[in-house]
């Protein structure tokens, strides 16, 4: 595994604090969307570029544009507080906007590392691992570490930006609303495009905060198996359309999106390849995103967790029969479709009876989807030009985090399982050209 040496490391506070007085910190009070990911990792993303000219004025150019961004996203750059409450034996928990600062990381390799050495792998490469801040940190620890941290790598011949954000401040889609909203500041602009909705949804706010029982003890396990792997699979728009008419004729509809579509076409892949007892249930997990579920809706710019688990389970054998392509991805259509308002209001409900701590360990012996291909990756240019890739440091077991591909209309699956099973995919026509045969 390369080494990075570290050059500097400094607390990024924001400039200005645009939504209140900086000498009364502001509290958020966390939902159970949040609390949902408090025992899993920092969610990490990251971006590569070719070298900008002038580095060195661009990473304090980086850290200043940062310091203007977090005054938008004041949540970033405060920490989380767990408090103890003894007379029932539970915590509750609030972010405390308290302008404590984000991380900010400057790096350079010790190995002659090059652009080419990520973008042109079908793996992710492990030294990719050294390129995130906050590496093994739980959400919990955002107590004491900080909630953003940001990571900025010298290649040979380009940068990588590596970014990680406590999962109980934020989903996915509200981190690539921040990293948007950083490259905007980053090429001139004054304010951000589309300003993050931070007050939190609550179906009883009498209740807030909620309590819950919790012990970071009980949530220590063991560190994921290294043989663990991360594998690319490039799908092009004109592919994706096939399998999506495909899956529609088969099933006799034309309701099944092609993402839909896509991942059933995954599913049956992993599962042929990891050679299951066809009698064997099979699970998928979805994180599904209920902004627009609820009634009335959220803002598309609520800046927090709007996500729920959404959990289909076939018989390995229905899925890999002629026309299973059809029928895994009509009952992935069903089961996504299902998520009413009503239904995620009772699910919320429930989840403080008693609450649902997830952890990493239950999706061992899953296949599971994060990230979406709608998130604008690509768009995010910082003023010397767009990413040339984007990655993920994410060694889970049977996760699948899905990005836009660089062509327009296309997707970029990138599948953790063990190397002999990615192995058997990447040589298997089927997944790969599957109407080649």
């Amino acid at each position: 595994m390369a080494v990075v040496d570290i050059i500097s490391t400094s607390f990024i506070q924001a400039e200005s604090d645009v939504y209140g007085d900086p000498s009364s910190p502001k509290i958020i009070h966390v939902t159970p969307w949040d609390l949902t990911y408090i025992a899993f990792e920092t969610n990490r993303k990251g971006l590569l570029f070719n070298n900008p000219i002038n580095i060195e004025p661009q990473i304090q150019h980086l850290k200043q544009s940062l310091s203007s961004t977090l005054a938008f996203f004041p949540p970033l750059a405060g920490r989380l507080v767990i408090l103890q409450h003894d007379e029932d034996n539970t915590v509750s928990s609030h972010i405390l906007c308290n302008n404590e600062g984000a991380l900010f990381v400057h790096a350079v390799v010790s190995d002659q590392i090059c652009v080419s050495d990520i973008l042109q792998s079908n793996y992710v490469p492990p030294f990719l691992h050294s390129f995130f801040p906050l590496t093994g940190v739980k959400n919990y620890d955002g107590t004491s570490q900080p909630l953003l941290a940001v990571q900025i790598t010298e290649l040979v011949d380009g940068i990588f930006i590596g970014i990680s954000m406590n999962h109980v401040v934020a989903d996915g889609k509200s981190l690539w609303h921040f990293i948007n909203s950083w490259a905007e500041i980053s090429r001139g602009c004054e304010v951000v495009s589309k300003l993050p909705s931070l007050e939190r949804w609550f179906l009883h706010p009498n209740r807030c905060p909620i309590r819950f029982p919790f012990n970071e003890e009980d949530q220590m396990e063991n560190s994921e198996d290294c043989t663990y792997y991360q594998r690319i699979f490039h799908f092009t728009k004109e592919k994706i359309a096939e399998i999506k008419s495909k899956a529609n004729a088969e099933a006799g509809t034309n309701k099944i999106s092609s993402l839909q579509a896509l991942l059933t076409h995954l599913w049956r892949t992993v599962i042929h390849n990891q050679q299951l007892d066809p009698e064997k249930e099979c699970i998928y997990v979805f994180m599904i995103d209920v902004r627009g579920r609820i009634v009335p809706p959220l803002p598309d710019n609520y800046f927090g967790n709007a996500l729920a688990f959404g959990i289909i389970g076939m018989k390995g054998g229905e899925l890999l029969l002629e026309g299973g392509l059809g029928k895994g991805a009509l009952e992935m259509h069903k089961m996504i479709t299902s998520y009413s308002d009503e239904k995620l209001k009772i699910l919320y409900e429930s989840w403080v009876r008693p609450p649902n701590m997830y952890s990493s360990g239950r999706l061992s012996n899953m296949l599971a989807t994060s990230s979406s291909p709608r998130f604008n990756v690509y768009g995010n240019d910082f003023g010397w030009g767009k990413p040339l890739a984007v990655r993920t440091d994410n060694s889970m077991n049977g996760i699948t985090t899905l990005f836009a591909g660089a062509e327009e209309g296309s997707i970029d699956l990138t599948v953790c399982l063990p190397y002999e099973v990615l192995e058997a995919m990447g040589n298997d026509p089927h997944f790969m050209d599957p109407f080649s045969i």
